[in-house]
């Protein structure tokens, strides 16, 4: 996985001034759109149309300060139909306009080109299974909220709290089968994983494939496949976020799996009463690489 990301990142440097057909360059590299996206996002704490717009506009300063061309022409070079939608995307990574920088040489934010490197430490053993699971459904209650990588998400948290504790209690009482207990489900986000993006989150159970859901209660079909299941034990809920970066870092460039499109889920398996602790199960959908 590390020498497809460095390969990616070679192939954004060729392609500056093309326009970049993910789905074109996951298949050269052998893996899928959603897994490169995702594990792009996850080491370099950007999505990738991220990184791309801001290395464009790097190279495309350094043609605004040298003056040999007008910036239409420089803005059609970099994919932009007019000099205004250039600025726009010019000044979200400069914080100034082509025509400031050309005038005064500066001042410029510069995106340096990424190179990805796997370092082994050995020292945090991850405890994962694989299960392959039939298909099933996911039932409760469904929100859309936006995503937060680190520390408690204020969203989720109205989310679950605005239920009645006996809705809990029912929740648990309709799942049959694992993952079991009442679930967090992380669902529909986007491959590039950006802070912010929105989500559905879904508090509730796994079902049956053939089970009915209560006509008040939101649903996810689940197909069936692969999962890998890491554990986790410690403050909650830094030490599933931290397990979730590790997967990205260390599990996934060192087995041969990759991330499918579905549901991440978190079973909760034991808490402390006020829930700063707490031993989890993390649900990623994979499939083995081919």
């Amino acid at each position: 996985m590390i020498s497809a990301l460095n390969r990616l990142v070679d192939i954004v440097e060729e392609r500056l001034t093309e326009e970049l057909t993910v789905t074109e360059v996951a298949r050269e590299l052998g893996t899928t759109e959603y897994h490169l996206r995702r594990m792009f996002s996850a080491l370099a704490g950007m999505p990738l149309s991220e990184y791309v717009r801001r290395r464009r506009m790097t190279v495309a300063a350094a043609d605004v300060v040298r003056g040999a061309d007008d910036l239409l022409s420089i803005a059609v070079r970099y994919g932009y139909g007019s000099t205004e939608a250039f600025g726009r995307a010019f000044r979200a990574v400069h914080g100034t306009s082509p025509g400031d920088v050309r005038r005064d040489g500066g001042p410029l934010r510069t995106q340096p080109q990424l190179r990805f490197r796997l370092t082994v430490e050995g020292n945090t053993p991850m405890d994962t299974r694989i299960a392959d699971r039939p298909a099933f459904r996911l039932i409760g209650h469904a929100t859309r909220v936006p995503l937060v990588h680190e520390g408690v998400n204020p969203h989720i948290q109205q989310h679950i709290a605005a239920l009645p504790p006996h809705e809990h209690a029912r929740l648990k009482a309709l799942g049959n089968l694992e993952p079991a207990g009442l679930l967090q489900v992380s669902d529909g986000l986007e491959p590039d994983s950006a802070e912010g993006s929105e989500l559905t989150y879904l508090h509730g159970v796994a079902v049956a494939a053939d089970t009915s859901a209560p006509v008040d209660l939101d649903v996810i079909e689940v197909p069936a496949g692969a999962w890998a299941v890491f554990r986790t034990e410690g403050p909650h809920p830094q030490a599933m976020q931290r397990a979730w970066a590790a997967t990205a870092t260390e599990w996934f460039p060192s087995n041969p799996w990759r991330l499918r499109p579905g549901p991440s889920i978190v079973a909760v398996l034991d808490r402390a009463a006020d829930f700063r602790t707490a031993t989890c199960e993390l649900w990623l959908p994979v499939e083995p690489v081919s």
